[in-house]
């Protein structure tokens, strides 16, 4: 089952888009994908069997191009992993592999399928593009030869790659992009020798594409911002929430805000895991313009929404932000009580507890001093609140340089458990300020209300200077604020892990 997000006013607004012919702006489309997945096996099924499973897959997809097309989109994402799911070895995923070409091949698969062997998954997206008349962005496996004479080269004689392809309306093959930075339990897939900047340019802005974890890396996801100057991030991914902090939604509103750019965020949805893989929106600079996140049932999500072309351009392009501005001529905020340390996805912060209906409180780590401002509605008994701080290399699952400042509902009222995932609150915040002496100008903020949702963009506001501060006086029922920065630089030397390459 399909189920579909898109405004009534918005369905007008595309078919006089699409009427006029105007490309100021366009409808983007993500479909949120409850993926089937294939038996776990040792030994890799039969070609034909894995095509038999992934065309399963693309018959849902089918379906969500086609109300998305309908409904006048212009384009459409698709999740990582949708096609054939996650659960292989470097061996079991290779049936499920295609060889794709560099897209300047000119190449449209739906009308010349056997141009490079063996592309029946080519072949149908490329035809759903074309016969729908829409970008289709999907994710799928690429496989390269190579021989010993490459130092790199596996000792199965091949590369195996995370591939995302775009096909144009035509169903031209216009762009391809190898995942760089591998999770690292992607030991099925190779990682790129050098860093892919994949872009192409539409007659509604210029696009740029990379996968789930890249998000976090400066290469390729900061170089395609910032030198190649797209306007919109394609962004396929089978994102597993690690709360409080690492949640799908929250964090990529977050960085499409910060980065400037439109973000496309299809995930997975599969609420069975330990860490749910679901959360998907569509994002630009200046507000959250539609998400899902669903907890509750099995089906899939398609969204849509109208985005504007080039959002540099636009009154409503965010000012840039000093993110230690204000923290800079200020003195840290005295407190006669003792920090405590709490866990956050294995990363060890400094606590202090909130113990007042309102104050202002400081909290450091290393060279990071977040300072809190806040009055409540009512201090509840049975709810603790905790200002952390976090300066440091993160190193499981990946290894990256984080400061991070974060205000948070314990899971209870014991102190130990600040940092654990929880889900609801009802301590409500009429005022608040966040901010800290980050020394990174890439700093994502957040702001979560109970039940995991998002904060309407009327009640908070980033200011120039680097506070996340109130702006309405509406009482909200926090449950993670948070400043989350990645400072690139203090980066180990390279991101992606691959097969035999773990570090």
């Amino acid at each position: 089952m399909i189920t579909s997000y898109f405004p009534k006013y918005v369905a007008i607004f595309a078919l006089f888009v699409l009427s006029v012919g105007a490309l100021d702006t366009f409808i983007a489309a993500v479909y949120e994908h409850a993926v089937i997945l294939p038996n776990r096996t040792e030994t890799p099924v039969s070609k034909e069997e894995a095509l038999l499973l992934m065309n399963k897959n693309i018959d849902v997809l089918e379906k969500a191009v086609k109300l998305a097309a309908t409904q006048g989109a212009h384009i459409i994402v698709t999740p990582e992993d949708g096609i054939y799911g996650w659960v292989f070895t470097r061996e079991t995923i290779y049936p499920y592999l295609e060889e794709i070409p560099h897209p300047e091949v000119n190449w449209i698969p739906c009308t010349d399928p056997q141009r490079f062997g063996y592309a029946p998954v080519q072949e149908r997206l490329s035809c759903l593009a074309k016969d729908n008349s829409i970008y289709v962005v999907a994710n799928i496996g690429d496989k390269k030869p190579c021989n010993a004479s490459d130092p790199r080269c596996p000792p199965d004689g091949r590369y195996q790659y995370n591939t995302d392809v775009v096909f144009d309306s035509q169903g031209k093959l216009v762009a391809r992009y190898h995942k760089y930075n591998l999770f690292a339990p992607e030991v099925q897939f190779d990682f790129p020798k050098d860093s892919e900047v994949v872009t192409f340019d539409t007659p509604f802005g210029k696009f740029g594409i990379f996968t789930c974890f890249d998000i976090f890396s400066h290469d390729p996801a900061v170089v395609m911002v910032k030198k190649f100057q797209v306007d919109s991030v394609l962004y396929p991914t089978a994102w597993y929430n690690t709360l409080p902090l690492l949640s799908a939604v929250p964090f990529h509103s977050a960085w499409a805000r910060a980065m400037g750019v439109n973000l496309l965020s299809a995930n997975t949805h599969n609420t069975s895991m330990h860490m749910t893989a679901i959360g998907s929106g569509i994002y630009a600079p200046e507000a959250v313009k539609v998400y899902h996140y669903d907890m509750e049932t099995e089906s899939g999500q398609l969204m849509l929404s109208e985005l504007k072309s080039r959002p540099r351009s636009e009154p409503t392009f965010p000012a840039p932000v000093a993110w230690s501005g204000y923290d800079k001529g200020i003195k840290p905020f005295l407190s006669e009580q003792l920090d405590f340390p709490g866990m956050i996805y294995f990363d060890e912060f400094t606590f202090t507890e909130l113990k007042r209906n309102a104050g202002s409180y400081t909290v450091c780590q290393k060279d990071l001093c977040c300072h809190f401002t806040y009055k409540m509605s009512e201090k509840r008994t049975d709810e603790v609140y905790a200002l952390g701080a976090f300066d440091g290399l993160h190193t499981v699952e990946g290894q990256y340089y984080l400061q991070v400042c974060t205000l948070l509902k314990c899971q209870t009222t014991d102190l130990r458990t600040c940092g654990e995932p929880v889900g609801s609150a009802f301590t409500k915040f009429e005022k608040f300020a966040l901010s800290g002496t980050f020394g990174t100008s890439y700093v994502f903020p957040q702001l979560i209300l109970s039940g995991s949702q998002l904060a309407p963009e009327r009640h908070y506001e980033v200011s120039r200077d680097g506070r996340l501060q109130s702006t309405s006086g509406a009482p909200l029922p926090i449950l993670v604020m948070a400043l989350y920065g990645r400072v690139f630089e203090k980066d180990p030397p390279r991101l992606g892990q691959g097969p035999g390459k773990l570090q």
